[in-house]
């Protein structure tokens, strides 16, 4: 549980993408309870959480919230039982055609991977829910986001559970099948929580919740 703090720490040092100027400031967000079971990865914070230091803060994570709470989850239990982090950990900034932020460059993901390679070594999640294309493709093979959405996929010892990005620039949603493949998808994601709730359980009474600038 200790070695999570100080990686933390070192997280929250980090200036890499800003020294070689894909990024203006560096505001990493890290924020979860070192005991967890559940691990969410996404795609890197956001405007607001720039503002906020806290994941999933903004719009997207009202979408988030959302798709949890359809299936009888909510935001406080979610944030004290499940850790939280990205693919990268700043804000890349906003995307070329202003709509949504900027997908990060191969260069940014490459210096962020070791952090996250650690930050699994050491939560050791049974369960790890991937938000959007970006930590989908991290993990899993490539294939269309419609024959990923809904599956729970086993590999590698894990249960990975893909869901597309909750950010009001993707369309992948707008297809009426593709809302049925979310709902499968959160219902195994609800499967998943209750299969763990004893041990969950547990986790957040031993828990200690380690959150940017602590």
């Amino acid at each position: 549980m200790n070695a999570l703090i100080p990686l933390h720490e070192e997280i929250l040092a980090c200036r890499r993408c800003e020294a070689e100027g894909f990024i203006l400031p560096a505001a990493p967000v890290v924020s979860g309870p070192v005991m967890s079971r559940i691990m969410l990865i996404g795609q890197a914070p956001g405007r607001v959480e720039l503002v906020e230091r806290r994941p999933f803060q903004g719009k997207a994570g009202r979408v988030l919230f959302t798709w949890l709470r359809s299936v009888g989850i909510h935001e406080d239990e979610f944030r004290e039982s499940v850790y939280m982090t990205a693919i990268t950990k700043c804000f890349p900034g906003p995307a070329a055609g202003g709509n949504g932020d900027r997908r990060p460059s191969a260069r940014e993901i490459a210096l962020c991977r070791p952090f996250l390679d650690r930050q699994l070594e050491i939560v050791r999640p049974a369960v790890i829910l991937l938000v959007g294309g970006l930590a989908i493709e991290r993990f899993l093979p490539k294939a269309p986001l419609a024959d990923l959405v809904g599956r729970r996929i086993e590999q590698d010892g894990r249960m990975y559970i893909p869901l597309p990005h909750p950010s009001g620039a993707s369309r992948w949603l707008n297809h009426p099948e593709h809302k049925e493949l979310l709902a499968r998808a959160m219902e195994q994601v609800r499967d998943a929580w209750t299969g763990l709730g004893e041990s969950r359980g547990e986790d957040v009474r031993q828990r200690t919740v380690v959150a940017a600038g602590a």
